[in-house]
């Protein structure tokens, strides 16, 4: 049976060297993060939760410490093997968005699926943008677009092939309020239908939508509690 631990994260550091420059980010992290938990990292610029969440999500490795992704243990993992997890098993949605600019919104969708050499492309990028309301716009290019419906879109295209986990770095940093009540909607959504959500953010009301929030100051966590009085989102207005 396999455990309900997802991540489990053992004394992890992490520093960048630059002209024999060392900086030192993230010192002494330990972690554990369950199947189906909504996790806000919060922390002023500057505190290490996105260095944090790129660990987390493969796109940086630790400098020491260990990290077990689904009870095993990452540090042997080669980049093939990494880029077929956060291909397959994470998705990533960035505050930038990062849409192709002269494709339309359902080909900005389907490019994990290209990837993957995934089937049925199409009817897969379909529903995930209908899971996000954006059923009509399947032609539109990303200029054509709100702030909110890109988000929303971006969001699409890391649902598209169903992964387990999904990572939000500062997901309404660039949005109004409406738009931002909307796009959390989606993500309290994902969460009850089982995936684990890991959230980055530096606003107290964002990360209240989540279950459990980690507080990182100067490259540790300071704070790790569950949310009592979560927010929450309906018809895009922010509920408290």
């Amino acid at each position: 049976m396999a455990s309900k631990n997802l991540i489990k994260i053992q004394k992890l550091y992490k520093e960048f060297v630059a002209d024999e420059v060392i900086t030192k980010v993230l010192f002494d992290i330990n972690l554990v993060i369950d199947r189906g938990e909504f996790v806000a990292i919060m922390g002023p610029s500057g505190s290490g939760k996105s260095t944090l969440m790129h660990i987390l999500g493969f796109l940086d490795r630790p400098s020491t410490g260990q990290y077990f992704f689904k009870d095993q243990e990452t540090s042997e993992f080669n980049d093939d093997k990494l880029a077929d997890i956060r291909n397959k098993e994470i998705g990533f949605v960035f505050q930038t968005y990062y849409l192709l600019q002269k494709t339309t919104i359902l080909e900005n969708v389907k490019l994990p699926l290209v990837y993957s050499g995934s089937k049925e492309s199409e009817a897969k990028a379909k529903q995930a943008l209908k899971a996000v309301g954006l059923e009509h716009r399947l032609k539109y290019f990303s200029n054509q677009l709100s702030g909110g419906e890109k988000q929303r879109a971006a969001i699409a295209r890391a649902l598209v092939n169903n992964p387990e986990i999904i990572f939000a770095d500062e997901p309404t940093g660039n949005l109004d309020s409406k738009s931002g009540a909307q796009v959390m909607k989606i993500l309290e959504k994902l969460n009850q239908e089982g995936k684990t959500i890991i959230l980055v953010t530096h606003e107290q009301d964002t990360a209240n939508h989540a279950k459990r929030i980690l507080n990182i100051r100067d490259g540790k966590i300071i704070d790790d509690y569950k949310v009592n009085n979560r927010s929450t989102s309906e018809n895009g207005v922010l509920i408290k």
